[in-house]
């Protein structure tokens, strides 16, 4: 109950103190007020779908994939480097910390095993940004041509590499098959979009030894 509590509070923050940061290259709902009324949290926010993204999927095409790339792209290139002050400190849904009732009925021993040694190595990135968190199919808003997207639910964003997002991403809205047969295809096109962004932002930033430490840590 407290961590559900401190996530909302956590997406409070996200929107009063970082939204504004986004652009429409990794659109969000505006935040029009925010206010706390005894132990309750109220949010009044931007209806998407009359911005012009009305439409949700359970399963996609390329062409909306891409525009979901497109977003974490832009979204982890804004906040590269970003302090995650009033934050997780550790962004993601799935953080093996808040995740211990998972971990502990898991029956993949190896995987169990080797758990705490896999988010060692995540968090060790050099290379970290602001993770959406729970970036799977059903947060993203599409446009009524596919080619836009806007996302929403930011209760676990937090500090952390950008792998993550993209790897629930895939998983949300591919079969394993397709994950595997576009495996190459959407990581090529993360790191052509992010470099893309960086570049935008102009974020100083040594891309080659980035992209080299995310497809690395992309396995684990």
């Amino acid at each position: 109950h407290q961590r559900k509590k401190r996530s909302y509070e956590i997406e409070t923050a996200f929107y009063q103190n970082f939204s504004e940061q986004c652009n429409n290259n990794c659109r969000l709902p505006k935040l029009y007020a925010a206010s706390m009324l005894g132990n309750e949290l109220f949010m009044v926010l931007e209806d998407l779908d009359a911005a012009g993204f009305p439409v949700r999927r359970s399963s996609i095409a390329w062409n909306e994939l891409y525009a979901c790339i497109q977003w974490l792209a832009n979204f982890h290139a804004t906040f590269m480097d970003a302090t995650p002050s009033n934050l997780w400190k550790i962004g993601c849904y799935w953080h093996l910390t808040t995740r211990q009732e998972e971990f502990n009925v898991m029956r993949n021993k190896p995987l169990k095993e080797a758990a705490h040694f896999i988010d060692k190595k995540l968090s060790e990135s050099p290379f970290q940004t602001l993770v959406h968190g729970d970036a799977k199919l059903a947060n993203f808003c599409f446009s009524e041509n596919s080619s836009q997207v806007a996302a929403v639910d930011f209760q676990y964003v937090g500090k952390g590499c950008g792998m993550k997002d993209l790897v629930y991403l895939m998983d949300s809205s591919l079969s394993p098959q397709d994950c595997n047969r576009l495996e190459t295809k959407i990581l090529d096109t993360y790191f052509e979009l992010l470099h893309a962004a960086l570049t935008q932002r102009n974020k100083q930033i040594d891309f080659t030894l980035l992209e080299k430490n995310w497809r690395e840590l992309y396995a684990y």
